[in-house]
């Protein structure tokens, strides 16, 4: 056996995982053991099927005899926290009930059993083969290599998105006048640098973004959505929109608040940031095409990889009028310098090749089929903003009831007054359920324990 176990990376599978273990010199070696196990299993680091070292090796890493290594595992296969098989090795068990975890910032100190948070789309989902191809061909070539000195991004990732967004969404693109960002996030922090005055966000709203454009030092003004969609703005720099599919509300913008709305910035001179929010899906509409392709000279075009391939891909694109290319690229420069190049180079691949078209119809197909059965098992209960996205709307009168019910059954949800912009309780109340997350085995579940908490109100 190697010594130098300790400096070695495990994985899941093989000889076991790097772990940090500290030994209380105040109690017996095996107890020592045990509890600084226990807690690395109770806290995360040690994750359920994790495969611990032999008995031998772990020994000679800590300095301990075998058999004090070996009782200790085999307390704690007799707690239910290893589990042992002959020809296996011994694993982490999978513990029932919910396992702690490190809380989210706004979300809940545990892990919930039953998951249906909006935001995030199915984590094995994602196209592997197709992304590892698309890696192999852009490590193949010497350019990925090459020293990135353009701001903006890799000139071929923005020809690709030039040609994506063009034929699918409408888009209006220049690789010239395209940023690549690490995400949305990102884009709203540039766009806010550069400009000068408050900005309109919707109301409700996506919380975080409107942080993010406090932190770079703008003043946010409340921009009401209805029914309709968004109203036209008041006396500001820019109105910051999701004309496809509204979070949290659904609601597609009505064509003639897309009127109004491209009106209002050729008449003010103001911008308009046209956040492309599930864009990318709709399931009983014919698509709806970018607001920026009807007056690209006063929309900036947002996008992103976070809800097609995953908020792991840190890339998104900006589609810039041109008085702003040379701002943005520069506040670019001096928030991080560049995107990296590697990344780029893969999603370039991926699109020309058409991997991720057809990554987005599957995709497409998938939560369509999901959001099928959230409407089937919610039957009597109204889900809005439903023919786009990957959440929908259920109108609740009393968010609080609805939050401590799903507590006890292990289930979270989003909440549309947490959206808001400031507190109102004469405003509607309503469960924002995403529907991207849960696994296939466990999504049906969750809708259950959803309609139960939706049953008691």
């Amino acid at each position: 056996m190697p010594d130098e176990w300790a400096n070695t990376e495990w994985a899941d599978t093989g000889s076991g995982l790097d772990l940090h273990l500290e030994l209380d010199p105040g109690t017996g070696r095996r107890a020592a053991l045990e509890h600084a196990l226990r807690d690395a299993i109770r806290d995360g680091r040690l994750t359920p099927g994790a495969r611990l070292p032999a008995t031998r090796r772990l020994a000679v890493e800590l300095g301990l005899a075998r058999n004090t290594v070996a009782a200790a595992y085999d307390q704690l296969v007799a707690e239910g926290y290893l589990a042992a098989r002959r020809g296996a090795g011994t694993r982490v068990a999978a513990l029932t009930g919910p396992r702690p975890a490190a809380p989210a910032p706004g979300g809940p100190a545990t892990a919930p059993h039953h998951d249906l948070r909006p935001g995030s789309p199915h984590p094995t989902a994602f196209p592997t083969a197709d992304w590892l191809r698309s890696t192999r061909r852009a490590l193949t070539s010497p350019a990925w290599a090459h020293h990135c000195t353009d701001p903006r991004g890799r000139v071929e990732l923005r020809r690709a998105l030039a040609d994506y967004l063009g034929r699918t969404r409408g888009v209006h693109a220049d690789p010239a006048h395209i940023v690549v960002t690490t995400g949305c996030a990102q884009g709203l922090s540039l766009l806010a640098g550069v400009l000068d005055g408050p900005v309109a966000m919707e109301d409700p709203g996506l919380a975080f973004h409107r942080e993010v454009v406090r932190r770079a030092g703008r003043e946010v003004v409340p921009l009401p959505v209805d029914r309709d969609g968004a109203h036209s703005p008041p006396d500001v720099a820019a109105a910051v929109v999701t004309p496809a599919h509204q979070f949290p509300t659904g609601v597609t913008l009505h064509p003639a608040r897309r009127h109004a709305l491209v009106a209002w910035a050729r008449a003010t001179g103001a911008l308009l940031v046209e956040d492309d929010y599930d864009g990318e899906y709709r399931y009983d509409r014919q698509p709806v095409g970018a607001v920026q392709g009807t007056a690209p000279d006063h929309v900036v075009y947002a996008g992103s990889a976070s809800k097609t391939l995953g908020p792991a891909v840190r890339l998104g694109w900006l589609v810039l009028p041109p008085r702003l290319v040379d701002p943005v690229a520069d506040a670019k420069r001096h928030a991080d310098h560049r995107t990296g190049a590697l990344d780029q180079l893969t999603l370039a691949d991926l699109i020309t090749g058409h991997g991720y078209d057809r990554h987005v119809r599957a995709s497409r197909l998938r939560y369509r089929r999901r959001r099928d059965l959230l409407l089937q098992i919610l039957r009597g209960h109204t889900a809005h903003g439903v023919s786009a996205g990957l959440h929908a709307l259920v109108h609740h009168p009393d968010e609080d009831a609805a939050t401590t019910a799903a507590a006890e059954r292990g289930l979270v949800f989003g909440r549309l007054g947490e959206h808001r912009h400031r507190p109102d309780p004469d405003a509607p109340q309503g469960l924002v359920v995403g529907y991207g997350t849960p696994a296939e085995h466990a999504y049906r579940p969750a809708l259950r324990a959803l309609a139960r908490v939706l049953a008691d109100r």
